[in-house]
């Protein structure tokens, strides 16, 4: 494990950090991601079962809004999360909080595959879901962004996208993994069983995962920021109340720019397997299969674009993300919408273009906009917002278009103006491939505080 000496902390740089070191700190954060996105996308590939598992028989199109408005409310809880857990990790670290987070994602979404559904104790199933979800919801709050401020203040300065760039993959990688378990539970069972037990197996891996992730992340000592931070008794006191006076306008920004990267991975990663299905009439097998394929295409994209976003900066790199949402998207729906099987996958493939070029490049401006006194906060702010308004509600907004107007694209139409949106925000923000972490730091390094005393 790498050590700082506090003494001597503002020697100490990313630069600094071994390769070893490095990728230890990229998986440590990874697995914590990887359970944080596996909840979610299990949840989605089975929204159809648990939609008749978990309400009223009767209406399958009425279970089905309800089973994603329950997705949609365990967002709710995310910007509070954020806020706690964010504050919370900028005065006292952020190893501690990434430890604290894995274990009440892994436990919430392991209750989920035990929980007992609407035909044995009624209305107490969806509430006990719901439940649940806020539990992994808030929980989650505070996992994504301090995970890349974990990478990133590891990270060297001139190729922070490169290394940052593999949170996004592991959130790609829960997706594919979730769609490959249900893809083989769906394969191997009868749909009796599936329907019987079967649903339940994915969420109840969460368990091991979990604690996997809690062990690799106790062993890892804090980032160097952090501690010269600490070492300079520079560490906030109020965090929030900083961020909000000071960083007002980079939120704003920020968060505009951020709702693209939210409607776009939900609509690629979770809506498109309904899509498939629902629209095309494609099976579940078809499906999954197609998302599935699309997933690992998509986690193998995520470096590419890394080293792009560290050659080109981070403003050509938004420019990209959104040309390639705009463009592709009205291509991607209607093949998806085909019900076969090469169409859905070449229209996912599509799709997963644009939203990993948005998850790659959100996943280093969430920590370079923001300095390390206030980084967690800021940038959990800034994300779990954005997801809760644009991410958690992609599915439920999709379905409802749909109902509403009667046009299956209508969706396409809906990720277009949010695009837009998230062009204007993302280009009012300053270039900051090249920037130092710990520059805006530059003045308590000169000017140390020996008689403060560091926040608890």
């Amino acid at each position: 494990m790498a050590t700082v000496n506090n003494n001597n902390a503002t020697a100490s740089a990313p630069t600094d950090i071994d390769l070893a070191t490095l990728r230890k700190v990229i998986a440590a954060s990874a697995i914590g991601n990887f359970v944080e996105w596996f909840d979610f996308a299990v949840y989605g590939f089975l929204a159809v079962i648990i939609a008749q598992h978990f309400f009223p028989p009767g209406d399958d199109s009425l279970a089905l809004l309800q089973t994603f408005a329950v997705f949609a409310v365990s967002f709710a809880l995310r910007p509070l999360g954020g806020i706690f857990f964010g504050m919370l990790g900028d005065r006292i670290g952020r190893k501690r909080i990434l430890s604290v987070t894995v274990l009440l994602m892994a436990g919430a979404t392991t209750l989920i595959g035990v929980l007992p559904t609407y035909a044995s104790v009624g209305l107490f199933a969806p509430l006990a879901l719901a439940l649940a979800r806020c539990v992994q919801g808030f929980s989650a709050g505070g996992e994504y962004a301090g995970a890349c401020a974990f990478v990133m203040e590891h990270a060297p300065r001139t190729r922070k996208a490169r290394y940052g760039s593999f949170v996004p993959v592991s959130t790609f990688l829960a997706f594919a993994t979730a769609a490959a378990l249900t893809y083989a539970i769906s394969a191997l069972l009868s749909e009796q069983a599936l329907n019987a037990w079967g649903w339940r197996v994915p969420f109840l891996i969460a368990a091991p995962l979990g604690l996997v992730g809690l062990y690799m992340r106790l062993r890892l000592d804090e980032s160097p920021a952090f501690q010269a931070l600490k070492a300079h008794h520079a560490v906030p006191q109020a965090p929030l109340k900083e961020t909000v006076r000071t960083h007002g306008a980079t939120i704003v920004s920020l968060s505009a720019f951020i709702s693209v990267t939210a409607l776009s991975f939900y609509m690629f990663t979770t809506y498109f397997t309904t899509y498939m299905q629902v629209v095309g009439n494609a099976s579940r097998t078809v499906a999954l299969l197609a998302s599935l394929v699309a997933l690992l295409f998509a986690a193998a994209l995520c470096p590419f674009v890394g080293r792009y976003a560290d050659r080109v900066g981070r403003r050509k790199t938004i420019l990209t993300a959104g040309a390639c949402l705009i463009g592709a998207v009205f291509p991607a729906y209607t093949l998806a919408g085909s019900g076969e099987w090469w169409a859905s996958l070449i229209g996912a493939m599509l799709m997963a273009v644009g939203a990993v070029i948005c998850g790659v490049v959100t996943a280093v401006l969430l920590s370079e906009q923001f300095p390390t006194r206030v980084r967690y906060t800021a940038s959990a702010l800034c994300y779990n917002v954005s997801y809760t308004i644009f991410g958690g509600t992609a599915p439920l907004v999709a379905t409802w278009l749909i109902e509403r107007t009667g046009n299956n694209l209508s969706p396409a139409l809906y990720l277009i103006a949010i695009t837009l949106l998230a062009m204007w925000g993302g280009l009012r923000l300053p270039e900051s491939s090249h920037r130092a972490l710990d520059a805006d730091e530059a003045k308590w390094q000169r000017t140390p505080k020996p008689d403060a005393q560091p926040a608890l």
